[in-house]
């Protein structure tokens, strides 16, 4: 089963993801199979309720960013603040085991086994969060364009001080 998806591109899952995937078994044997896959290292557990296929052929780079997606999946999500800043050479400090992303779901900070997520909710309209991210290919959430990501930035008032201001402006 993990190999199909595997094929298809997809090797981040949630628990509900996995319980529709193995629908035949009960919750108790469903819960004792899931543990097994996680035991043999078939499965990681990235955190709670998402789980990682390790050997899958497609992982890539973005493993942080599906997992995020999974952890709020419905819910409008987007890289920016820090995380985007640092991309677009904005702000020196790169966070490297850190992913700061905008969401419509909860907040919250979360350890994961490839790093921390830190879900800032945004009470920002879908068509203005539309309006102010671009897709990239490959990349599973939005980004943030530069102006959103400062503006973000200073609207949840975060440090503005480590921004390179003249970096900013020359681009605007």
């Amino acid at each position: 089963m993990l190999r199909q998806w595997e094929q298809k591109g997809r090797y981040v899952f949630t628990r509900q993801d996995l319980s529709k995937l193995f629908n035949k078994d009960k919750a108790k044997a469903f819960t004792e199979g899931l543990n097994r896959l996680v035991k043999d290292g078939l499965l990681v557990r990235a955190c709670r309720s998402v789980f990682v296929n390790p050997h899958a052929h497609c992982f890539d780079g973005y493993v942080l960013e599906r997992v995020a997606a999974a952890m709020r999946r419905g819910e409008y999500s987007y890289i920016s603040l820090e995380s985007m800043l640092s991309e677009y050479g904005i702000i020196s400090q790169i966070p490297l085991d850190r992913l700061t992303v905008m969401t419509t779901g909860r907040k919250g900070t979360y350890q994961t086994r490839y790093g921390v997520i830190e879900f800032t909710h945004t009470s920002r309209s879908v068509p203005d969060i539309i309006r102010n991210t671009r897709r990239v290919q490959g990349r599973p959430l939005l980004l943030a364009t530069r102006e959103a990501a400062w503006r973000d930035l200073k609207r949840v008032g975060r440090n503005t001080q480590m921004v390179n201001t003249s970096e900013l402006h020359d681009y605007q």
